[in-house]
């Protein structure tokens, strides 16, 4: 039986921009780095950069929705939002959602989001107003 996300990898293209991203505007505590890699945490997700030349020359697609959403606590929304904003990060969503959503690119063009809530938020508001053909469990 699953019990949980064990780890995310991200291919990337440039190790160090990819940790001073990780590190410096999303504040990811690093916990060892090497040539081709590094591990990080946020909170108790563990993330891995890894090099991968391949995705020079494949870049991930741009036209689907997967992307991976960081929480935030609702106090610091706005002004991590700014903080990414004034760096220069590329927003590829608007939110339309339930909840303070960002939607980012990093570096090497991973979708990502901070987002202020969580799921049994997500659910009243679904409650209230479901999306079409919803069923709840």
């Amino acid at each position: 039986m699953l019990k949980g996300l064990n780890h995310l990898t991200l291919a990337v293209t440039d190790i160090h921009a990819s940790l001073t991203f990780y590190q410096e505007l999303l504040q990811m505590e690093v916990h060892a780095v090497w040539q081709s890699g590094a591990y990080l945490s946020c909170g108790s997700l563990w993330l891995c950069l890894s090099y991968d030349p391949s995705r020079e020359i494949r870049p991930a697609e741009k036209s689907d929705y997967t992307h991976y959403a960081f929480t935030v606590d609702a106090a610091d929304f706005t002004a991590v939002t700014l903080r990414l904003q004034q760096a220069g990060v590329k927003s590829w969503k608007e939110n339309r959602s339930e909840g303070d959503s960002f939607y980012f690119l990093d570096p090497d063009g991973h979708k990502l989001e901070i987002h202020a809530g969580d799921l049994p938020q997500r659910l009243a508001a679904c409650r209230k107003k479901p999306y079409e053909k919803m069923i709840f469990k």
